[in-house]
C-alpha cells in the first residue's frame, strides 16, 4: 500500500480521503460508557459510530419515512468516515490497515423500509475507494426501530493491521 500516486503529507489512505474530498475529522465523543476503538491482537474494532459533523447529527429519524435513503447513504459514508478516526486513534495511521475484515451497518428504518445494503452502500464505496482490494470486506445491513440520538445510521469496523 504505497501507491505514491496517492501519497500525502498525512499517507496514502488520508490522501486518498482528500482525493475524494473528505478529511478524517477528530474522533466523535462516546455518547455512553465505551472506548471509540480497541486494539486486540492485529485487530482493531470500532463502537458503532454515527454520523456526527462537527458533533451534531445532519439529520435524524427513520430512513424511507422522513430521511431520505439518498441522504441516508451519504449519512452512512459519514459515519465509515468517523470509524476510520476511531481506528487511527488506536492503530496511528490508516497506512497500517491491511484489510478491512467487516462492516457492520445498522439503519433506523420505517417499518416498510426494505433498502438497508443500498444505504450502507454508502460506506461500502467509501472504504473501497480508500483502501481498494484491502477494502473488499464482509458485511451486514440491519434494519432497526430506533438508535441513538435518533440517528437514521450507525456503522461499526473491524479491520486488520500490521
Amino acid at each position: 500500500m504505497t501507491d505514491p500516486s496517492f501519497g500525502s503529507a498525512t499517507g496514502v489512505v488520508e490522501g486518498r480521503l482528500a482525493d475524494l474530498g473528505r478529511v478524517l475529522p477528530a474522533v466523535a465523543a462516546p455518547v455512553g460508557a465505551y472506548a471509540p476503538a480497541v486494539v486486540t491482537g492485529r485487530y482493531a474494532y470500532t463502537s458503532g459510530q454515527l454520523p456526527f459533523v462537527d458533533g451534531r447529527l445532519p439529520a435524524t429519524g427513520k430512513v424511507g419515512g422522513t430521511v431520505d435513503p439518498q441522504i441516508a447513504q451519504e449519512l452512512a459514508a459519514t459515519s465509515a468516515l468517523n470509524a476510520l478516526a476511531a481506528v487511527k486513534s488506536v492503530i496511528g495511521d490508516l497506512d497500517r490497515v491491511v484489510r478491512v475484515v467487516k462492516v457492520v451497518g445498522f439503519v433506523a428504518s420505517d417499518p416498510s423500509f426494505t433498502g438497508q445494503p443500498q444505504v450502507l452502500n454508502g460506506a461500502s464505496d467509501l472504504i473501497g475507494a480508500v483502501f481498494a482490494d484491502a477494502g473488499v470486506h464482509a458485511r451486514s445491513a440491519v434494519g432497526v426501530a430506533v438508535l441513538p440520538m435518533d440517528s437514521p445510521v450507525e456503522v461499526e469496523l473491524v479491520v486488520e493491521f500490521d
